[in-house]
């Protein structure tokens, strides 16, 4: 008899991949960690410059009295920021329902496109600096004008970019609606506005940018209160330092609405992550 030799090949095993949610909150400090190590470092050479050179605060302030400083003065402050941020949202909201009616009246009216989307691009050639102070003579210095300051600056972007999301929509998607007895509104609600909301958001966050900076700017032309008029006291006062204060909570502003508009996007459009999710596992 011949004995059978069995040879036992050795069995693998193959590393688990690591799951999604493991990989996105690997993915969270990458994305936030770069941007704070640059800041840091920028704010250590501002801090040596001022300390090593021995500046002049009323020129240069360093990173630490502008902090400082500015925690001691909060509730000015605060109190300049308020009517800074109801300016913002105001004006936003007003720049909101205009851009969503003219986009609208767009895509619906091709003699509309034709004849209003050319003076929209000719809008922005405009310069806001010149335009302000005339609002302020003709509305006065109440919260009308500021908003329309506001709504100046941040209407174009939004127009555009819905316009351009509808105009993306799927024609298969659309042609289909319609052999099944769509009217054309259903299909614009349909097909059309879930195409339209990525590119709503990406302008959404160009627009909002520039929202604070636009009420800080009205206030430079004419106002009571706020931070506009904030930093121009406080330049007046030679108080540099509180000057700075005030940019750094208009930056804070600034990004606090950056990022709630992700927030905004989430809630809005939950199929995108699952999405996301599908292409990148």
């Amino acid at each position: 008899m011949t004995a059978t030799t069995t040879d036992a090949s050795p069995t693998t095993v193959k590393p688990k991949a690591a799951r999604p949610s493991a990989r996105r909150r690997l993915r969270s400090p990458a994305l936030v960690l770069p941007p704070l190590l640059v800041v840091t470092a920028l704010l250590a050479v501002w801090q040596t410059y001022t300390s090593a050179a021995a500046v002049d605060p009323t020129v240069l302030p360093s990173p630490w009295r502008v902090l400082s400083q500015g925690w001691e003065n909060r509730q000015d402050l605060w109190d300049a920021t308020l009517p800074t941020l109801q300016e913002t949202v105001a004006g936003f909201g007003m720049s909101f329902v205009a851009a969503w009616l003219v986009a609208v009246l767009l895509d619906f009216s091709t003699w509309a496109r034709r004849g209003l989307y050319p003076l929209l691009v000719a809008s922005q050639t405009i310069p806001i600096v010149a335009v302000a102070p005339l609002l302020i003579i003709w509305f006065g210095f109440g919260l009308f004008p500021k908003m329309l300051v506001v709504t100046l600056a941040t209407f174009f972007p939004l127009t555009a970019n819905l316009a351009a999301g509808f105009a993306s929509a799927d024609p298969e998607a659309m042609r289909l609606l319609r052999s099944l007895g769509a009217g054309r509104t259903r299909t614009f609600l349909m097909v059309r506005v879930p195409s339209a909301m990525p590119y709503f958001f990406a302008g959404l966050r160009v627009s909002i940018t520039y929202a604070v900076v636009g009420a800080v700017f009205a206030e430079y032309a004419g106002a009571e209160n706020g931070l506009g008029i904030y930093m121009q006291a406080q330049k007046s006062a030679f108080r540099t330092d509180l000057v700075f204060a005030a940019v750094a909570v208009t930056a804070a502003l600034s990004i606090a609405l950056f990022a709630t508009t992700y927030l905004l996007q989430r809630l809005a459009l939950p199929w995108e992550r699952a999405t996301r999710r599908k292409d990148h596992p």
